[in-house]
Formats: C-alpha cells, sequence, structure tokens
C-alpha cells in the first residue's frame, strides 16, 4: 500500500511539475509592455534550458525528492553556485541530513542551519584547488555510518557499516567572529564548512549580500514538506498510515501462512508404518511401497487440523487498505461506475473531493519549487552578463540581466488541479458554458489551452491568436485574410496606406468573380471590413491627437515603454474626457468641411456638371441683361409721366388765363347777364378743373402701378439669380 501511494504520487508529481518543454514559466513584474514581455519570454527559455539541458542533475534530483517526500514527509532542496561546475546546481537533501534547532518554525527563522554532506577525498581537492574551501590536509577519512545511515542501507538491501568519504558539516548560522564583530554587537549570518573527525575549519563566508545595509540572512535551501506537522518536519505516509501499512502486512503474512499450511499439511503418522524412502517428498505422478502394520494406510496416518485462510482476515485486509488508499487518495476513480450522461459539474464535484489530499499536497510542492526557482533566479542573473555579447537569433535561449529584473519566475504546475483528469474536465465545463454565450469568450484561447493540458506541442500553430502576429505589410494582411488567418493592425503603421490596399483588394472585380462561388465568401469580407475597422479605429485615435496637440494615451502593447503607465485614474479620465470632446467637435468639422470640398471638386471634374455650370452662367448674364434693360424702361417712364405731370399743369393754367380773360371783357355786360354768365363760366371751370384733376389722378395712378411692377419683377429676378440651379 505503501509503495502503491509512493509510485503514484512520484508519477503524478514529476509529470505535473516537469513536463517536456520545461517546468518554469514566468510573470511580468509591474506594468506589462512590449520589452517586458519580449524579456519574459527570453527568461522562460533561458532558464528552462539551463534546467532540462545544461543542469543535467535536475530532474534525477527531483525525482529522488518525491520519492522521499510522501514516505518522510520532508525533503529538502539546497541551491548554489558551485564553482567545480562553473554553474548553479540544485541538489536533493533527505531531512536527516538537515539539522535546525528545536522549535524553529521554518528554515528563513531558524537561527542554525546544519547540512551534513558526504565528500570524496577527490572532490574536497577539487574544491580546496579552486579556492572554495581551505587548502589544509584533512588526513583520511575515517567516518563510521551511524544508525540512520545503516538502517537505510538494510532497507535497500545493503549490508554497509563504514564510509570512506568526508562528513562535512556546512552550518548557516548568525554569530558574532572575532575580529568583524558589528558595532552594535548582533551576530552577523555566516555559512561555517568545517570537517566532522578533525573538527578543522575549511571556510567562512558572509552570508549576506555586500551592498546590502541591513545584512539580511540569504537562504540557501527550500524545504518541501507532504503534511505539515507539529514541529519543524512534516509528516508522511510512515507517519499517517503506517499503522495501516503494518497492520495490513501482519495480515498479509498471517493469510499466507495459513495458505501454505493449508496446501502443505503436516500430521502424525503409526510408528510402525514404514514409506520406502519417507526422508523425501512425493513427486506428483510417483507411487511408493508402504508397509503397512495393521488396518488401512488412512487409519495409520493423521493430519493436524490446519484451516483454510480466514475470510475474516481477508475481509479486514482489504478493509485496512481501502480505508489507508482514501486517505491518501492512491485508490483509483471508478470513472465506469458514473452515467454516460453525468454533467460535467458532477463529474467535476467527484474529481475534487476525491482528490482533495492530492489537491493540497500539489498545492504545496508549488510553493516550494516556486521558492526554489527564485533562488536559481537570483544566482543565473548574478552570473549573466548585463547586455549581449552577440544579437541573440530567433528561437536561441538567451537572457541578460535586466531581463530577470522584470520577470518573476514560477512553476508551470497548477495549484487548483493536481492531475490532467480534473483540468479536462474543468475545461469541459468551460466549453461548454462557451457554447451557449461565445461572444463572452474568447475561444481561440480557450482551445489553445485546452490543447496545452492535453500535451500537444505547437499550439500556437494549431490555433492561431491574433496576440501572436506580427506587424505585416498589408499585401501580406490581405493574403492572410483570404486564406481566413488572424491579422492585426498596430498602432503606428500607416492606417491610411492599409485602409487603401485592402479597399482596394476588396474592390477588384477579378477577386469578386473569384470569390462568388466561394462558400466562404462571407467569412473573408467580414473579416476584411473589421481588419478595416481596426485601420480606422486607429487612425480616428491618431487624428484626436493631433487635434488635442498632444498623443493620445498608448492603448496597444507594442507601443508602450518601460517608463509608460497604461492604467488611468479616475481624475485623470475626467480631465482628459472634455478635451476629448472639443478634439471631436473640432475634427467633425475639419472632415465636414473637407467632405464639401471633395464633393464639389468631384463635381467640378464632372463633364455634365460642367455643362450646366455653363448653361447657368449664360442664364446669369441673360438675367442681367434683362434686369438691367427693365431699369432702363423704368427710369424712362418715369421721365415720360413727369414731361405729362408739367404738360397739365400748363394747360390748368392756360386754362385759368382764358376764364379771367372771359370774365372782364364781360364785366360790362349786365348784372343778370353777368351773373349768368359767371355762373355758367364757374360750373365750366369747376367741370373742367374736375375733368382735368380726374385726368391727372388717374395718369399719376396707372404711373405708379406700373413702377410697382417693375420694381417688383426686378425684386423677383435679383431672387431668382441668387438662388442655386
Amino acid at each position: 500500500m505503501l509503495a502503491e501511494a509512493v509510485v503514484k504520487f512520484q508519477s503524478e508529481a514529476i509529470m505535473e511539475t516537469f513536463p517536456a518543454m520545461g517546468p518554469v514559466k514566468t510573470k511580468i513584474i509591474g506594468k506589462e509592455t512590449q520589452n517586458k514581455k519580449e524579456a519574459s519570454i527570453r527568461v522562460q527559455e533561458d532558464m528552462n534550458y539551463k534546467l532540462t539541458e545544461e543542469m543535467s542533475e535536475y530532474r534525477p534530483e527531483q525525482e529522488k525528492l518525491l520519492w522521499n517526500l510522501p514516505l518522510a514527509g520532508s525533503a529538502f532542496k539546497k541551491v548554489y553556485f558551485d564553482p567545480s561546475l562553473g554553474r548553479q546546481v540544485a541538489i536533493f537533501i533527505p531531512a536527516e541530513d538537515l539539522i535546525v534547532p528545536y522549535g524553529a518554525s521554518n528554515l528563513e527563522n531558524a537561527e542554525r542551519i546544519t547540512h551534513q554532506m558526504r565528500k570524496t577525498k577527490n572532490d574536497v581537492k577539487k574544491l580546496q584547488a579552486a579556492g572554495f574551501w581551505r587548502d589544509i590536509d584533512l588526513g583520511e577519512p575515517t567516518n563510521v555510518m551511524d544508525d540512520i545511515e545503516k538502517r537505510k542501507a538494510e532497507e535497500q538491501g545493503f549490508s554497509a557499516t563504514t564510509d570512506n568519504r568526508f562528513k562535512i558539516f556546512e552550518v548557516c548560522v548568525d554569530y558574532d567572529l572575532p575580529g568583524y564583530e558589528d558595532e552594535a554587537g548582533i551576530a552577523l549570518p555566516y555559512i561555517i564548512t568545517l570537517e566532522k573527525s578533525t573538527a578543522k575549519v575549511l571556510a567562512i563566508r558572509r552570508n549576506w549580500y555586500e551592498d546590502d545595509i541591513l545584512k539580511l540572512k540569504r537562504n540557501h535551501f527550500v524545504h518541501y514538506q507532504y503534511v505539515p506537522g507539529f514541529g519543524f518536519y512534516g509528516y508522511g505516509l510512515i507517519h499517517l498510515i503506517g499503522g495501516y501499512a503494518r497492520s495490513a502486512t501482519t495480515i498479509v503474512r498471517q493469510l499466507v501462512d495459513a495458505g501454505t499450511l493449508s496446501n502443505l499439511p503436516g500430521g502424525l503418522k503409526a510408528r510402525g508404518l514404514r514409506v520406502k524412502g519417507d526422508d523425501t517428498p512425493i513427486s506428483p505422478g510417483e507411487f511408493r511401497d508402504v508397509d503397512v502394520p495393521s488396518g488401512t494406510i488412512k487409519d495409520n496416518i493423521m493430519l493436524l487440523p490446519y484451516k483454510e485462510p480466514s475470510q475474516t482476515l481477508m475481509s479486514l485486509f482489504n478493509q485496512i487498505v481501502q480505508e489507508g488508499r482514501a486517505f491518501v487518495s492512491a485508490g483509483d476513480l471508478q470513472v465506469s461506475d458514473m452515467g454516460g450522461n453525468a454533467p460535467v459539474g458532477t463529474t467535476l464535484a467527484i474529481l475534487e473531493r476525491t482528490l482533495k489530499v492530492m489537491s493540497a499536497i500539489q498545492a504545496r510542492l508549488h510553493y516550494s519549487m516556486k521558492q526554489e526557482f527564485k533562488l536559481l533566479k537570483t544566482i543565473i542573473a548574478d552570473y549573466t552578463p548585463e547586455e549581449y555579447d552577440y544579437e541573440p537569433e530567433d528561437g536561441e535561449a538567451s537572457a541578460k540581466k535586466s531581463d530577470y529584473d522584470d520577470v518573476e519566475v514560477l512553476p508551470v504546475s497548477d495549484p487548483n488541479a493536481s492531475t490532467m483528469a480534473q483540468k479536462i474536465v474543468q475545461y469541459q465545463a468551460v466549453l461548454q458554458l462557451a457554447q451557449s454565450a461565445p461572444q463572452l469568450y474568447n475561444l481561440p484561447l480557450l482551445h489553445r489551452q485546452m490543447i496545452e493540458v492535453l500535451g500537444i506541442k505547437n499550439a500556437q500553430k494549431l490555433v492561431p491568436m491574433t496576440d501572436d502576429q506580427k506587424p505585416a505589410d498589408p499585401v501580406t494582411e490581405n493574403q492572410n485574410v483570404l486564406m481566413l488567418k488572424p491579422v492585426k493592425a498596430f498602432s503606428y503603421q500607416d492606417h491610411q496606406a492599409h485602409i487603401q490596399v485592402h479597399m482596394a483588394a476588396m474592390q477588384d472585380p477579378i477577386i469578386n468573380q473569384l470569390l462568388q462561388n466561394n462558400p466562404q465568401a462571407q467569412q473573408i469580407s467580414q473579416a476584411m471590413y473589421a481588419h478595416i475597422n481596426e485601420h480606422l479605429g486607429f487612425e480616428y485615435r491618431v487624428q484626436i491627437g493631433q487635434q488635442m496637440g498632444m498623443p493620445m494615451p498608448p492603448q496597444d502593447m507594442n507601443d508602450l515603454n518601460e517608463e509608460e503607465d497604461t492604467n488611468m485614474t479616475p481624475e485623470m479620465e475626467a480631465q482628459l474626457a472634455p478635451m476629448l470632446a472639443q478634439a471631436a467637435q473640432k475634427l467633425l468639422a475639419q472632415n465636414q468641411t473637407q467632405s464639401k470640398q471633395a464633393q464639389a471638386q468631384q463635381q467640378a471634374q464632372d463633364p455634365i456638371i460642367q455643362m450646366q455650370m455653363q448653361e447657368l452662367q449664360l442664364k446669369t448674364q441673360e438675367q442681367q441683361r434683362k434686369a438691367q434693360k427693365d431699369q432702363q424702361d423704368f427710369q424712362l417712364k418715369q421721365q415720360q409721366l413727369q414731361i405729362e405731370a408739367q404738360r397739365i399743369q400748363s394747360q390748368q393754367q392756360i386754362a385759368a388765363q382764358q376764364v379771367a380773360a372771359t370774365t372782364a371783357i364781360n364785366n360790362n355786360k349786365t348784372n343778370t347777364q353777368r351773373q349768368i354768365e359767371a355762373g355758367r363760366l364757374a360750373v365750366d371751370s369747376v367741370k373742367t378743373h374736375h375733368t382735368i384733376e380726374n385726368s391727372r389722378q388717374m395718369k399719376e395712378a396707372d404711373i405708379a402701378m406700373q413702377l410697382h411692377t417693375a420694381e417688383r419683377q426686378a425684386q423677383q429676378k435679383k431672387t431668382e439669380k441668387k438662388q442655386p440651379k
């Protein structure tokens, strides 16, 4: 039962934490920019290359750790720079080889950490020759194995009693070193290395960064725990289900013994019974001579009453094993017991409950690996050049020191899902949700992650995404759209040129003719217009910035620099919104003016419009000529009316003179005649005056009517002249 649990844990954990592509992924620190994005890719490739290719011991050491961890409950990794190899090293340390003070809660707070290690004489000479240890004579190794080492050797099938290697103690301790005392009397962190048998000090080194004012202790060890216990060390399967394993082992031995005795029983025989060659067992198909003193053979032989293996013990054994497996989640999930139409949520819930213990252990493993990768990242960054000695090619695993400052390294394992089955069921649940509302989900990203969970290589080629695209010329973009490949616009491109090339392709009659019989013509058209709209949006953003007199805040990750911040606070948005409104109005007015000018210019170039304009000019000239003639006729009529008025006035004066003369001539007549004549003349004068006055008023009214008609016609012609044809 223990072996089954350990083997399954090791197999699942190594596949989850160390896939073929490498165990490291990166996360950008701070704001995501294009430079940081490229740096994270370089760091991820560089560390995975070092862990899979350069550090050849890493995977074997990790598998040793994953074998010892579930049994002992605690295992350690030591991460350091090995001067004899000239590179970083991460080795596995069994729990019994790392000694900490009683009561220490963790490695970070422990005041002393002692690593007990074995070194051959040749290894010691290498480190001494490299200057890492003092060049002193340690004599010959005289070490004797302790009880723990002897017992482990016996469990592994060895019978070792001594070890011909030096036992070295490397102690990370806070120590007030004589001659290097701190001014405040505080013990400072040092690493003191000594050999056990001779008690000679091989090296003393400071355990803090030289430029660290606080002189904080550097940690070189990582603690992996299976299940946290009461003290510093964790609990393993030996502690948790050791009683189950011991009981199951005892019951198995009893069942085997009972079966053996039942199949090969012993017994008693009569003293006088003789079997020829009775010292050897009877072979199958063999018959021997027997001397029977009296009676039959069965009366002279009695078998001891051995029982068959007990069914009670068998049931107890099965129950103990089942409980032990259930505790460590080593039992396989009986998927066949579920209904074929079981909902994904139900399956996911059963998986989660069955793998709850394993998921918690995987989460602890994920955390410890994260701490280990941080230590590795620090050492790799310390020995990485500031700049490239050469320009790295695409796909080459190389990074510079500044790249490691911008990213954080993480394990590729998922602490929320301990097995591939659990991940697949989770993604299946998401895919079912996406089918109900596909417009809410990024389906290409979801399918790519599903492919990566299944362990299929080159997921980026199988499911290409827009974010993977690099800037391309407009003709290449047209080719990708025609092949229904994803395309992406970038803010720094010449959007007007791209739009012109794309529109030319959409209006090309040959392309349209070929696409008529294509069943994917509608999708191609939609993709092209969507891409054109993307360029149009970027172009509008640029024009708004020009109207504002300042560039718009960066939107595309490819345009961001290290110092730029993409987050916009509510205060910044409140200040920017009125400026954008004014810029939008200015841009609208400018575009409207340009549109009218372009429309007028286009109309002016049309031959029909030009002929209409010439006809309009001729009509305008004719109207102007008629207006001038009407004005001259009006002035002539006014002069004629004035002359007629003068003539009537002269006639009135002459008539008055005639009346006066007639009156004077007839003064001598009799008063009666004169009165009669005077009355007659007065009546005639009045009639004449009334006739002349009526004639004058009628002529003046006629002249006024003609003047009003002429003015109205002139005003109407002016109005018709102003109106556009």
